[in-house]
């Protein structure tokens, strides 16, 4: 039998943190994500079902809905990415799958993005340095997508001083080293 040891995607065994003048930047490794699209013709069908699911409206564009355990964000047209606790939600596709049935294709995502929580004051001074959006103008509840040093990235604000960033796994690493960049930039 393998003796296999879990690994964060920066490849360490515990999740890095950084804190840079009061500013934090921590990798979130305990995420199970999994995306959701409404097949053609079941569209109301599939809202309905993932509202069910969430306990709330499911997100507009450029939103997200937080309601426990479960977060959603808007991803595109009749598209989300959920995201809840990997201890609890370890099959989160097959999970959701269960409730949506054919309304959907659910495909697990939960490999294929690396996940940063920004907190602290002056966090916007870093995200202008990182990317194009206007974080300042974002509020809670606010998820939109971005580049982030060529990478396609998603950003959630969590409140006034927390934004969440996704991106690809595979550049983790580039990822990271871009946001601590800007945070030694910025402050």
């Amino acid at each position: 039998m393998h003796d296999l040891t879990p690994l964060t995607a920066l490849g360490t065994q515990t999740p890095a943190v950084e804190t840079i003048r009061g500013v934090t930047l921590a990798e979130v490794p305990n995420l199970a994500l999994a995306s959701v699209a409404a097949r053609v013709g079941y569209e109301t069908a599939c809202e309905k079902n993932l509202a069910d699911l969430l306990n709330a409206p499911t997100p507009e564009p450029g939103q997200y809905r937080a309601t426990e355990p479960e977060t959603a964000f808007w991803i595109g047209a009749m598209q989300w990415m959920v995201m809840a606790p990997f201890d609890t939600h370890e099959n989160i596709a097959a999970m959701i799958k269960s409730r949506l049935g054919d309304t959907a294709s659910v495909t697990e995502q939960t490999d294929a993005w690396v996940c940063f929580d920004l907190s602290g004051q002056n966090i916007e001074a870093i995200m202008e340095i990182s990317c194009n959006l206007n974080t300042r103008k974002m509020g809670t509840g606010d998820a939109h997508r971005t580049s982030i040093h060529h990478l396609g990235c998603f950003v959630l604000n969590f409140g006034p001083e927390k934004i969440r960033i996704l991106g690809p796994r595979s550049s983790a690493g580039s990822l990271h080293h871009a946001l601590k960049t800007a945070m030694i930039s910025a402050l």
